[in-house]
């Protein structure tokens, strides 16, 4: 990653958000395909050592993404995003939340509102993601979890997955 690129990570607590801006080197077209192909996702959504797996992915509004993450130990955890907006090439949201295999959400944990944006910035493309949760409580579970240094190191992965195109 070069170092001059974007990359803020903001926690909101009064309003159950966590914002992050990244910066990638590339254009809009290749980081929206990178975001929205399930092929491409499994190399780099999961931080490493883990390696995500997807099961099905319906990339539409009224669709949605099966997919699970494998540890290094050989524990696997579910994830389900059903998508509800999506605007090719410039946005999507959904939600986004712990399931089983046959993604049955798992109440247990907090359900994440997501919304991406894709927008052209100095050659490069600024991708603005913003995270909403129930309550507060429910944001600083998924901060405990490691929600920031799990999602920094994909979003690095996939900075390496662009060198490489």
């Amino acid at each position: 990653m070069k170092n001059n690129l974007v990359m803020d990570f903001i926690v909101d607590k009064s309003n159950h958000k966590i914002l992050v801006k990244r910066e990638f080197a590339a254009p809009v077209k290749l980081v929206w395909k990178a975001w929205t192909t399930p092929e491409i996702l499994d190399t780099w959504w999961a931080p490493k050592p883990y390696q995500a797996h997807t099961k099905s992915m319906d990339f539409r509004e009224g669709g949605s993404w099966l997919y699970y993450m494998k540890g290094p130990d050989g524990v696997v955890h579910w994830c389900r995003a059903d998508y509800q907006q999506v605007v090719p090439e410039k946005s999507f949201k959904g939600l986004d939340a712990f399931c089983d295999e046959h993604g049955k959400i798992i109440e247990e944990f907090p359900r994440t509102e997501w919304s991406c944006t894709f927008e052209s910035h100095n050659n490069n493309t600024l991708v603005t993601i913003e995270t909403t949760y129930s309550t507060l409580a429910d944001l600083e579970k998924i901060i405990e979890m490691g929600f920031k240094e799990g999602f920094t190191a994909a979003l690095e992965n996939l900075d390496a997955w662009l060198l490489q195109k």
